[in-house]
């Protein structure tokens, strides 16, 4: 499936549904949905995103899923069936994140913290430093586990996936979110 550009617009500020399955070990938090996951309903949809090839590469699917035309069952249950969540900073869809205002951001952390109370994932993993930053009024932090807010929740922030990301290579996106993924349980401890 292919979209236009103005097929694409159309979806302009529409919002996507949260993954939440049951049990929610780990919740991956992307900064906002893209138009091409909002025409399609699955997170990290557009073509060149790096999530799922970075998911794959570090061991957390079995499969290399590809979300572009949507999620199919056997995709969807290599997420749920681990008790991976996807969810947003913003639920609004852009073209491009930096099209979201300081309050989004602000009002986004707070729909987050509601959410991750009401959840109570093991692991929370904000994808993007810059807008982990703005959200959460920590100007000063870096990539990594953070200091957590949720009692039994671990937090960390991790590089975002998006093709215009060209800071982290997917080496550097797989290790990261591996890293995660054994802190979450849904892959074993690293073997020394």
């Amino acid at each position: 499936m292919g979209f236009s550009r103005a097929e694409l617009e159309s979806f302009r500020d529409r919002t996507v549904p949260d993954l939440l399955p049951r049990p929610l070990r780990l919740l991956f938090v992307g900064i906002n949905p893209g138009l091409w996951t909002a025409a399609t309903g699955a997170h990290f949809a557009r073509p060149g995103n790096r999530f799922y090839p970075a998911l794959h590469r570090a061991g957390v699917t079995d499969l290399q899923i590809n979300a572009a035309d949507g999620y199919d069952p056997a995709e969807l249950e290599q997420l749920t069936g681990r008790g991976i969540g996807i969810s947003n900073v913003c639920p609004r869809a852009t073209a491009r994140a930096d099209e979201l205002s300081r309050e989004e951001l602000h009002e986004g952390a707070r729909r987050l913290d509601r959410l991750i109370r009401e959840q109570h994932p093991a692991v929370v993993a904000v994808l993007g430093i810059t807008a982990y930053r703005a959200a959460f009024d920590r100007p000063r932090a870096t990539t990594g586990r953070q200091e957590s807010p949720w009692p039994g929740t671990q937090l960390f922030v991790a590089p975002n996936p998006s093709g215009l990301n060209a800071h982290s290579s997917l080496d550097d996106l797989a290790r990261a979110y591996g890293e995660i993924a054994r802190a979450a349980g849904v892959l074993p401890p690293a073997s020394d």
